[in-house]
């Protein structure tokens, strides 16, 4: 939602993919080691003006290889992957959004950065964030019916450093239930242009930990309880219906915010 002036907002949230050895493709195939990956993120939004916001998103990277998984199928003589971690930061985002219609429908432009700010481990393949920038302009339209609310965006990630671009368009329908829970369902569908010749270690490839031409659909759901005005906790789940690239596993989440 949009901050008014001097209005803030805070969370810190803990997401985690379960240990996973398949991944979405054409067809489906196997890491060579089971993966975990966990995020411990730190996002927040300051009202500039009543209607600029400016926001970022810090997110603190925990990837894990374990060991092999059962198809050993992808193993080459002289190319294997190692067990290991990688604890740093991934992607930092920044960026700015500004609301230009308030009526009937809330409407709003907004524009963000990923700064290159991840890193790689080659032995074990594991990589905390995209080896590029992202530029995210996207548009977005909400509504409020009373107890329930309707959001929506669609727009571009362009990415450097020889990755591909991606479409990207979702939104989420919620409700209130009660005085402090809600319920919220959400979609999320990213579609990769394919128009990069990135050339990535090979490693890298066999953990599909952010790699090239990564898209997917996504559903799920998420709770969020408000303790006050101020203070809040949330809680959500989200699959796929489809994907390329991607963890063939479920994600969970959990934060815990504040408004000021």
């Amino acid at each position: 939602m949009d901050k008014e002036k001097n209005e803030g907002y805070v969370q810190l949230s803990f997401s985690l993919i379960p240990t996973y050895s398949t991944v979405f493709g054409n067809p489906d195939y196997d890491t060579q080691r089971e993966i975990s990956d966990n995020t411990l993120q730190l996002y927040g939004e300051f009202g500039l003006s009543d209607k600029t916001t400016l926001f970022t998103n810090i997110p603190f990277k925990m990837l894990k290889s374990g060991k092999f998984t059962d198809d050993m199928s992808l193993v080459l003589p002289l190319v294997l992957t190692t067990e290991g971690s990688k604890n740093t930061l991934g992607n930092i985002q920044l960026g700015v959004k500004h609301n230009f219609y308030s009526k009937n429908w809330v409407l709003s432009g907004q524009i963000s950065v990923e700064a290159n700010t991840g890193s790689f481990d080659q032995p074990s393949g594991l990589r905390t964030g995209y080896d590029a920038w992202t530029f995210t302009p996207l548009f977005l339209a909400g509504k409020s019916f009373g107890k329930s609310y309707l959001q929506s965006f669609v727009g571009f990630d362009v990415r450097t450093n020889g990755y591909s671009s991606n479409f990207k368009i979702g939104g989420e329908y919620g409700g209130k239930i009660g005085k402090d829970l809600w319920l919220i369902g959400f979609l999320d569908i990213v579609k990769s242009f394919e128009n990069g010749d990135v050339i990535l270690p090979t490693s890298n490839t066999y953990t599909a930990t952010y790699v090239n031409d990564q898209e997917y659909g996504a559903f799920g759901a998420k709770f969020i309880y408000e303790f006050s005005d101020k203070y809040g906790v949330n809680a959500g789940f989200g699959g796929a219906f489809f994907g390329n690239n991607v963890a063939k596993a479920p994600a969970l989440s959990f934060g815990l915010y504040h408004k000021f």
